[in-house]
């Protein structure tokens, strides 16, 4: 039994959410109060539960292992699933996953967070710079999904599950309709809402739900 600590807004912990159920495992979701009482930045749960102070972690064979990618990495490797097929496509994988995690999600997650939950509405200036990066990083994507069903190869990875982990909130938490703008996205996301397991990250992670501030 996996145990997966996150929250319903936290598109990482539905990455991992989404390759858990994918895979067929059994898991149980642990519930981490990041929204309302800042549970992350608590020096007990870092002690006890990530000293990175940040959701997603996975319990699993006695360990703790964070940062989405890694978990990710971890379970494809383990179960030998959409880890890609041979070494080119593991190496694909690889460079997918940093790119998402340096840029594609880390730009959009930045955005959404500070349009939704923030405290206050976002900086005109910071949500010019964002929205720049993230309509690159898009038009990036968009133009790779033209050669092929999916962000590796003919068949879904980790690299799919990682880079999609935003993309499946309501539109109206980040201003953006992702798959109206981005035809190949919209396509593409729309196939891996056929994968076996996919569910709204609202249906199957603990939290609830909160409005969009700005």
């Amino acid at each position: 039994m996996y145990l997966l600590h996150g929250f319903s807004q936290s598109g990482n912990t539905f990455k991992v959410a989404f390759m858990l159920r994918a895979l067929g495992v059994p898991w149980e979701a642990v519930f981490v109060d990041y929204m309302r009482s800042g549970q992350t930045r608590d020096p007990q749960w870092r002690e006890s539960v990530n000293e990175m102070g940040e959701a997603p972690v996975l319990e699993a064979d006695g360990k703790r292992l964070s940062q989405s990618g890694a978990i990710l990495t971890w379970l494809a490797d383990r179960h030998c699933r959409f880890g890609g097929r041979d070494a080119d496509e593991k190496y694909e994988v690889l460079r997918w996953l940093l790119y998402d995690n340096h840029k594609f999600t880390s730009y959009f997650a930045t955005w959404r967070f500070m349009k939704s939950f923030a405290p206050s509405p976002p900086d005109p200036a910071v949500a010019a710079f964002l929205k720049a990066r993230i309509e690159t990083c898009f038009g990036i994507v968009d133009r790779h999904l033209e050669r092929g069903p999916f962000i590796v190869g003919d068949e879904p990875t980790i690299a799919d599950m990682s880079l999609s982990g935003y993309l499946f909130f309501p539109p109206e938490e980040s201003g953006y309709d992702v798959a109206g703008q981005y035809p190949q996205i919209g396509a593409w996301l729309a196939r891996l809402r056929e994968i076996p397991g996919w569910a709204d990250p609202y249906a199957v992670l603990p939290g609830e739900r909160i409005a969009p501030k700005w």
